[in-house]
């Protein structure tokens, strides 16, 4: 209670929330800046336990925005160090991690116990394979994605919200997975409201987004809360699929 004794002082928040978020799991996939970001302030704020999910190693172009990142870890898998620093802020979290990318064959089992799943992955594959299992198995998941100094972010709350088909049934095909800009203070600040959304969602603290896209371009400062909808068609969540 010490070490959350500030967070305690929020408005409406009291013990219960703190128990809640401490008996919570969260599978975070992804630890780059958005994902990494996310987790960090999950650990922070008191989570019980992270599921970490990136397959690769540290690279020097990664520095400008990876906040559980060191210099001396370059060539080294980014998920072991991701989970040494959130246990240096927070040694009570339990952290799983593993080195792979997300598949349909892996994925059921990566997130079995998840009570939330954050969407963190720079490509559309891995991010609707993570939709689908959520839809299916009824976990909330929070998305977000940035591109340059633009960003979004919604919740998917199965059987009430859209999913991330309803909103983006088509991917874009000049997208290229490692050819967007990334500015680490876009990323890092959209992985704060990732974790802020995943916490109300867990605690039942706050309105998160429902049924609402935040977006915003920070070159000018424009936020705007749009309305989403399902789509009783949709081939994941839809009622009447086909």
């Amino acid at each position: 209670m010490e070490r959350h004794r500030r967070q305690l002082m929020l408005n409406g928040f009291d013990a219960e929330h703190q128990m809640r978020l401490g008996r919570a799991t969260a599978f975070v996939a992804g630890v780059g800046g958005l994902g990494g970001t996310a987790a960090l302030y999950l650990a922070a704020a008191g989570i019980g336990r992270l599921v970490l999910v990136h397959r690769g190693d540290l690279t020097l172009s990664n520095m400008n925005r990876q906040i559980l990142m060191s210099e001396d870890w370059i060539g080294r898998p980014r998920v072991i160090r991701a989970k040494m620093r959130i246990q240096e802020i927070n040694s009570g979290v339990k952290v799983e991690i593993h080195d792979k990318s997300l598949s349909e064959e892996s994925v059921g089992e990566l997130v079995e116990g998840a009570d939330i799943a954050l969407s963190a992955r720079p490509n559309f594959r891995e991010r609707r394979i993570l939709n689908a299992v959520c839809v299916r198995r009824g976990i909330p998941m929070v998305e977000a994605a940035m591109n340059g100094m633009e960003s979004y972010l919604f919740n998917v709350v199965p059987g009430s919200t859209p999913c991330l088909a309803c909103v983006f049934p088509e991917d874009d095909p000049e997208w290229r997975e490692l050819g967007f800009p990334v500015l680490g203070a876009v990323s890092g600040s959209l992985g704060c409201l990732m974790a802020i959304e995943a916490i109300k969602l867990l605690t039942g603290f706050g309105k998160p987004l429902l049924s609402k896209m935040l977006t915003f371009d920070t070159f000018d400062m424009r936020f705007r809360t749009l309305r989403i909808h399902r789509n009783e068609h949709c081939g994941v969540c839809g009622t009447t699929r086909g």
